[in-house]
């Protein structure tokens, strides 16, 4: 498989290159990042072939729509595929415009978050959204952090999804389906059991999963991810590096799950690392890799923020792995016997 290999995104029928771009991280995740290397990255990337592009208006605040959308309106799209989400609306300070909490974003844009899942928000934040992009269509929309993590309490996350199955949310996904507007509809997730909460309401056809599948777990592997298999639902798989530490390694500071690597978790992958230098294997390769050979992952969406990264994961995705790397890995128990692994 190359980085520019087409995959069928579950039952969806829109195919997209085995290697995207994640937009998080030129939103300014965790650091602020200069215009001009953002597009030059951006650029990078559509010359290294890559056709699908992933964003979101929580992204710093609409600065990664708004970053992307300069690439974009350079270009002729042709087959790229366009991705980007609902659940959050951007508006104006109601207080002192200058000092609006970012979060975790650097050099965000100066806008405040707002929760709407009703019928109106879902067309006003696809309505932005276009605007933000510069473009007159989205492929995939994703209802973005549903998850039990993502809210103070339980109670206040379920309230968000009664109001997209009650509130006329989903008919307005459904209706934009309908004409044309979008290709796919897909929820993003991060929590083992979230997959279950939204399949029991709606039929979706797709899941961006960031987190809990990578080379350190593979709990999702017990039933979620086999029902994604079983029903024909693609899986984009998110942080693929797992937020940091799989490009970085187990080294001080390391990033896991976007906040700082448990003594664990750097033991774990420093056993995993140990393990791919003695088969002449990078970490990344192996942590792309293995993403992409689960039967339902089309895609894994790294946030490259140079064009040097760009480049390196377009390598990793096509560095030869032998099979023996990862029956070591199941034989040290360091990754699932039953773990789908690339070849199989």
């Amino acid at each position: 498989m190359t980085a520019t290999t087409r995959v069928r995104l579950g039952g969806s029928g829109v195919e997209v290159t085995a290697l995207g771009f994640g937009g998080a991280t030129i939103g300014g995740l965790f650091r602020p990042f200069p215009e001009a290397q953002v597009q030059d990255t951006l650029a990078a990337a559509f010359e290294a072939g890559i056709r699908l592009f992933d964003t979101a208006p929580l992204y710093g605040h609409g600065q990664s729509e708004l970053r992307l959308g300069y690439q974009l309106r350079q270009r002729d799209l042709g087959d790229t595929v366009l991705a980007t989400k609902v659940g959050r609306l951007l508006q104006r300070p109601r207080a002192r415009p200058r000092e609006v909490d970012l979060g975790g974003w650097s050099g965000g844009l100066p806008f405040e978050l707002r929760w709407d899942l009703s019928y109106d928000g879902i067309l006003r934040s696809y309505e932005d959204s276009l605007q933000r992009l510069g473009s007159n269509r989205v492929d995939l929309l994703t209802i973005h952090d549903l998850d039990y993590s993502e809210h103070a309490t339980p109670e206040i996350s379920d309230r968000y999804l009664d109001q997209l199955t009650r509130q006329g949310g989903w008919r307005a996904l459904e209706e934009l389906k309908a004409a044309g507007e979008i290709r796919a509809i897909g929820a993003g997730i991060n929590d083992p059991g979230t997959i279950t909460r939204f399949a029991e309401r709606v039929v979706l056809d797709y899941f961006l999963l960031a987190m809990p599948y990578s080379l350190v777990e593979q709990e999702l592997l017990d039933g979620e991810m086999s029902y994604c298999s079983e029903h024909d639902i693609g899986i984009i798989k998110g942080a693929p590096y797992a937020s940091g530490i799989f490009a970085t390694g187990a080294v001080p500071g390391a990033t896991y799950n976007y906040r700082a690597a448990a003594p664990a978790v750097r033991d774990k992958v420093a056993r995993i690392a140990a393990v791919c230098d003695r088969h002449g294997v990078p970490l990344r390769a192996a942590a792309l890799q293995f993403a992409l050979a689960h039967p339902a992952v089309a895609t894994v969406i790294p946030g490259a923020v140079t064009p040097a990264e760009v480049r390196d994961n377009v390598a990793m995705v096509a560095w030869h792995v032998a099979g023996d790397l990862w029956q070591e890995l199941k034989h040290e128990v360091l990754l699932r016997a039953d773990a789908p692994t690339p070849g199989q």
